[in-house]
C-alpha cells in the first residue's frame, strides 16, 4: 500500500480528509437542537398541507367531477 502510487495517493487523501475535519467547526448542543425543531416544523406543516391538497383533490375528482361517493 505504502510503496504503490495508488496506495500514496489514497493515504494521502485519507490525511487530507483528518486534516480537513478537523478544521469543521460542529453546531453547539442547542444550536443543533434549535436546527432539528425547524426541520420538524417544516415536515410537519409540509405533511399537513400535502395531505390537505390530496384531500381537496380527491374531492374535487370523484366527488364534483365524477360524482363517484365512497
Amino acid at each position: 500500500m505504502w510503496t504503490s502510487t495508488t496506495g500514496r495517493e489514497f493515504l494521502n487523501f485519507a490525511k487530507e480528509a483528518v486534516r480537513e475535519t478537523k478544521k469543521v467547526v460542529w453546531p453547539t448542543r442547542r444550536e443543533a437542537t434549535q436546527i432539528t425543531g425547524i426541520v420538524f416544523a417544516f415536515v410537519l406543516v409540509m405533511a399537513l398541507f400535502l395531505w390537505g391538497t390530496d384531500k381537496t383533490l380527491e374531492f374535487l375528482l370523484y366527488d364534483v367531477i365524477l360524482g363517484i361517493r365512497k
